[in-house]
């Protein structure tokens, strides 16, 4: 498969700028459909980026000969459906994080995948941004020496959305769609990061709750977990707290030093060590799905591999629903 040609399923905000324009970046790569429910939107969409194609039936766009790949956009809820449904059709997927809604829908996507011999990828496309390679980079280089403990803290005060009316509110604070509120949509981001740096996390548990009450799903969540290397690890994420409380940061505890980062801010990586504080700025792309979407592409050309898959993202969908208890 030298040119590969997407449908996208969803063209939501993300495929603005995050995703969307890389596709056609990409050499040997075009978005030639895009699929909506809503056929305004589909429409909007297709003749904003100068796509061909476009569509209200998932199906038939994934039955369009004209497709070869399809780029999964939609709240987690659909992602197994649509994927399992592309893969059946023996068109390669790649999904938006998380893989799904839940830890058995991740298992079911991983078998049909397996069945079909169709591979299927998802976007944590952290891992490949440089940010976060500067991160891994220092870790690997021992500059922390052997790490002892890991700890994420996450706060920001509600969204104006969050106090809509029930039919109003975004689909990351309805369970039934999005698995479950804003901890669902943002922590899989922090929790695969981790597990890229450390291994696959073994065991995990948690306390959520609602404080906030402006919403029926959880805004305040603590977990504690720990890798496979027995490095043990915590987080706390609320979303419903005061402005001064605000907070994005990972700290990772060394023999030799600490390191701590961001994940959704790019604020300076900072290393603190016996010789002082290194404040370290990192640039990304503008499109920050690029460099994924890239390796993607040349998996399918046949010119390397692409280690991002359902498989690699199914221990965070794991973690997500043992620490809210699903299981």
């Amino acid at each position: 498969m030298k040119n590969i040609r997407w449908g996208f399923i969803g063209c939501g905000e993300v495929t603005e700028v995050k995703s969307g324009p890389a596709f056609n970046m990409v050499e040997g790569s075009s978005v030639v459909a895009v699929m909506s429910r809503n056929a305004d939107k589909a429409r909007s969409y297709a003749e904003r980026h100068d796509i061909p194609m476009w569509y209200t039936d998932a199906q038939a766009l994934v039955d369009s000969p004209d497709v070869d790949a399809v780029y999964i956009a939609t709240p987690p809820s659909s992602h197994a459906t649509y994927a399992i449904m592309a893969m059946r059709a023996g068109k390669p997927v790649y999904v938006e994080k998380p893989l799904a809604a839940t830890y058995d829908d991740c298992a079911r996507v991983n078998r049909v995948s397996q069945e079909m011999g169709v591979p299927c990828y998802v976007a944590y496309y952290r891992r490949y941004l440089p940010y976060f390679k500067k991160v891994k980079a220092i870790l690997d280089e021992g500059r922390v020496g052997k790490v002892l403990n890991v700890q994420i803290r996450f706060a920001c005060p509600p969204r104006q959305v969050d106090y809509n009316s029930p039919e109003e509110r975004p689909w990351r604070i309805q369970p039934d769609i999005a698995g479950g509120g804003y901890f669902y949509d943002l922590a899989p981001h922090q929790l695969d990061l981790l597990q890229h740096f450390f291994g696959v996390i073994v065991h995990a548990e948690g306390y959520s709750a609602n404080r906030g009450g402006l919403y029926q799903v959880e805004d305040t969540v603590s977990a504690c977990f720990h890798f496979e290397n027995g490095l043990p690890g915590s987080g706390s994420w609320c979303f419903a707290g005061h402005e001064s409380g605000k907070e994005d940061r990972i700290e990772i505890i060394g023999t030799e030093g600490t390191l701590c980062f961001s994940v959704f801010d790019y604020n300076p990586i900072r290393l603190h060590t016996s010789s002082g504080i290194e404040e370290i700025v990192v640039e990304n792309p503008p499109h920050v799905q690029l460099p994924l979407i890239q390796n993607i592409v040349e998996a399918l050309q046949g010119k390397g591999e692409c280690l991002c898959t359902a498989i690699s993202a199914t221990p965070t969908n794991w973690v997500l629903d043992r620490i809210l208890g699903k299981f």
